[in-house]
């Protein structure tokens, strides 16, 4: 991988696969420390890749397998707030921080899933490949998260968002 390439891909990628590793970890630090895990893994690993569809799902789930690697070595999980988070990001909507703060107070295994779906654009069965998932599973889980999303937003959850 040329360095020209590998910028592109951090550049590109970085954003989305801090939002991934948040929404197991819960925690600003420990995601930037997956993140860099996972970019280093792609400088380091030697595969050719097809494109950058490739590029980015191989990136998806090594981010999702390093978060689970962190969660089960730390055996912690470290809840941003909502204050954090406003501090921390911009949300072009209104709506956008109480969601993001919602899908963050979700479980690891719903936030993971919901991330995934509505934020990456995997479909199910991309999802129950990368996080090695029947499915089903992740159906249950989707369905679990909104169910979740509903009651911590009430009228103000909508699934388009």
């Amino acid at each position: 991988m040329t360095n020209e390439l590998f910028t592109a891909v951090v550049e590109r990628s970085s954003q989305r696969l801090f939002l991934l590793a948040m929404s197991f970890t819960h925690n600003h630090e420990d995601s930037e420390d997956i993140c860099q895990n996972v970019f280093l893994k792609l400088w380091t690993c030697g595969v050719t890749f097809e494109n950058d569809e490739h590029i980015d799902r191989w990136l998806t789930v090594v981010t999702a397998n390093e978060a689970k690697n962190f969660l089960r070595r730390a055996k912690r999980i470290l809840p941003m707030t909502k204050e954090e988070a406003a501090e921390r990001y911009s949300f072009d909507r209104d709506g956008q921080l109480d969601l993001f703060a919602a899908v963050l107070s979700l479980p690891a295994k719903e936030s993971a899933v919901i991330q995934m779906y509505y934020y990456e654009d995997m479909s199910v069965r991309d999802i129950a490949g990368a996080l090695s998932l029947k499915e089903s599973a992740v159906k249950a889980r989707l369905a679990r998260g909104r169910a979740h999303l509903k009651e911590v937003l009430g009228d103000d959850f909508n699934e388009e968002q």
